[in-house]
C-alpha cells in the first residue's frame, strides 16, 4: 500500500522560505503524479502544485505560481515543495496526494481535482507570521 508522509510545516516569519517534503513509501514514485493541496479549516481543498514523475512536467495554480517549486528526489523515494516569499495566506495546512499518471490522462486540466488522487498524507502545518 502506498503511503505518504509530510513534513517540514513550521513556524516561518512573512518573505520567509520553507520546504516541505513528502515521502512515499510501498511503491517508487515512478509513474505517479505527486501534488500539494492546502486547506484553511472550513474551507475547501485548494490545489498548488503538482510534478508528473513520468516526465517532470510541473503546473501550479495561482498561490504558489512563481514562488513555488516541486522538485523530486527519485533516490529518495520524495517529493518536495520549495516554498519562497512565504505570506500570513499560505499559512494552512498541506497535504500531499498521489495518484498514478495512467488515471489522469490529462493531466494539465485534470490535476487540481483532489478527488481523483488515491493517497494521502496526513498533512502538515505551516504558519507564517506578518
Amino acid at each position: 500500500e502506498v503511503q505518504l508522509v509530510e513534513s517540514g510545516g513550521e513556524l516561518v516569519q512573512a518573505g520567509g522560505s520553507l520546504r516541505l517534503s513528502c515521502a512515499v513509501s510501498g511503491s517508487s514514485i515512478d509513474g505517479y503524479v505527486l501534488a500539494w493541496f492546502r486547506q484553511v479549516p472550513g474551507k475547501w481543498r485548494e490545489a498548488v502544485s503538482c510534478i508528473d514523475s513520468t516526465d517532470a512536467r510541473t503546473f501550479y495554480y495561482a498561490p504558489g505560481a512563481g514562488r513555488f517549486t516541486i522538485p523530486v528526489d527519485g533516490a529518495k523515494n520524495t517529493a518536495y515543495m520549495q516554498m519562497n516569499r512565504l505570506s500570513p495566506e499560505d499559512s494552512p495546512v498541506y497535504s500531499c496526494a498521489a495518484a498514478r499518471r495512467r488515471d489522469l490522462s490529462d493531466i494539465a486540466s485534470m490535476w487540481p481535482y483532489d478527488h481523483l488522487y488515491d493517497y494521502w498524507g496526513q498533512g502538515t502545518q505551516v504558519t507564517v507570521a506578518s
